[in-house]
């Protein structure tokens, strides 16, 4: 329990923390994120985002622990949640590799 406790308080942190109120839209905020994230926290937030989108949750948990944790309007990226979800993984797995793309990780 702890263990799903801990990623699930991980990755609402990451969202609420990246995708507030206050960014003007949801690239701009992961490119920022992307900007200023150190190597550790690439790998530990990768690693939460995947163990939440593959765990048991049911997939209305899951989206609805995504919506109460992002401003972002998901009818106008023509996305629901899990699918935002699961391309902001790909996107952070490329920007690391660009990023970092002499080290091996």
């Amino acid at each position: 329990m702890d263990e799903i406790y801990n990623y699930l308080e991980e990755l609402e942190d990451f969202l609420g923390g990246t995708f507030h109120q206050d960014i003007r839209s949801p690239e701009e905020a992961l490119d920022e994120f992307l900007n200023e994230a150190s190597l550790e926290c690439f790998i530990s937030t990768i690693k939460g985002c995947e163990m939440f989108l593959n765990s048991h949750l049911t997939k209305q948990k899951k989206e609805h622990i995504i919506q109460n944790n992002v401003e972002v309007y998901f009818p106008a990226i023509a996305l629901n949640p899990l699918e935002w979800l699961n391309k902001l993984v790909e996107k952070m797995k490329e920007g690391v590799r660009t990023k970092y793309k002499n080290d091996t990780w």
